[in-house]
């Protein structure tokens, strides 16, 4: 069985980001235990390409749409945030403990199917 890529990785684990809800790059780097909140960014700048993959829902530790200038508007990021009910100010989300979700949650016995 092929090894997932780590780009395959962060796209599954960002996928699973419930709506209405936001990740860190630190959590998902830290749950995948590989390397680290830049990588998964890095990775996340890269999944325009690619079907379904909510990039819009992770943030930085402080909860900042630090991500908005790779989208391809600078609003789009706060837009589909909005559109789920996360409240958005000054490019931060508001209430950010309250709606931050951790990986975690998904379980340490949690795999990625490799197609």
């Amino acid at each position: 069985m092929a090894q997932p890529s780590y780009y395959t990785l962060v796209f599954a684990v960002t996928r699973e980001i419930p709506r209405g809800r936001v990740s860190t790059y630190g959590a998902i780097a830290d749950f995948l235990a590989l390397g680290s909140a830049r990588m998964v960014g890095w990775a996340l700048n890269n999944s325009f390409h690619e079907e379904g993959i909510p990039a819009h829902r992770v943030v930085n530790r402080k909860g900042e749409l630090t991500g908005r200038n790779h989208f391809p508007t600078p609003t789009l990021m706060q837009e589909r945030l909005e559109e789920e009910g996360i409240r958005v100010e000054d490019n931060r989300v508001a209430d950010f403990d309250e709606v931050f979700w951790h990986p975690k949650a998904l379980g340490m016995d949690y795999e990625v199917k490799v197609d």
